[in-house]
């Protein structure tokens, strides 16, 4: 990418839309420098220009919820870029795990949401750098590796309990329980969910 194709607005500016890799969901908008610009192209880090404080921004700096650059575009007049990244927790300084959560026009909900997992891993992995008191995500973290693999453990014999019961909501429970111990239990040992996703599609392809 030519540094000198990008046009910067009189502020020496240009609009980021930053974009989830795996998602494609729209996490931000946040506006880069040539600096910023440079580095982000440079160490593969998200880098911006903060224009209420005046300077140079690492995003997940302080927070922890870094940016990992996987692709860059401009758009066809290269007044705008196109970020995509892999976030690593949430994106939002609000918690949420994109910047753009408030709706004036929905279209038709679906009670189910695709990118549920990835939001639910983001969460956990927001308390585990910035634990919130009375969270019962944090007292897992808490009381450590011990406690989060009985909780495992008894959300797996509830689960083949409720299979052997043979009531589909009861297995739907408990699945969920143990699906959300399982990703505790995956952000405390750094297992990430692009690494389950890549064993799985090894496994898919032997098949």
């Amino acid at each position: 990418m030519m540094i000198e194709k990008i046009k910067f607005n009189q502020e020496g500016l240009i609009p980021v839309v930053v974009q989830d890799d795996q998602s494609n969901e729209v996490l931000m908008l946040a506006y880069m420098n040539e600096e910023a610009l440079k580095k982000t192209i440079t160490e593969k880090r998200a880098y911006y220009f903060s224009r209420s404080r005046n300077e140079l921004w690492k995003k997940g700096e302080t927070s922890g919820n870094v940016q990992f650059v996987k692709s860059l575009f401009y758009d066809c007049d290269a007044d705008t870029l196109l970020l995509k990244v892999e976030q690593v927790g949430v994106a939002c300084h609000t918690g949420k795990m994109s910047c753009f959560h408030n709706p004036l026009i929905e279209g038709v909900k679906t009670s189910s949401n695709p990118l549920v997992l990835k939001e639910i891993y983001a969460t956990i992995e927001e308390r585990k750098r910035n634990p919130i008191e009375g969270s019962y995500t944090n007292y897992l973290f808490t009381k450590g590796i011990d406690k989060i693999l009985k909780k495992v453990g008894e959300e797996t014999a509830e689960v083949i309990i409720a299979a052997k019961n043979n009531s589909k909501s009861e297995l739907t429970y408990e699945l969920s329980d143990l699906v959300y111990h399982s990703l505790v239990l995956m952000v405390n040992q750094g297992v990430s969910l692009s690494e389950i996703y890549e064993e799985l599609s090894r496994r898919q392809q032997k098949k």
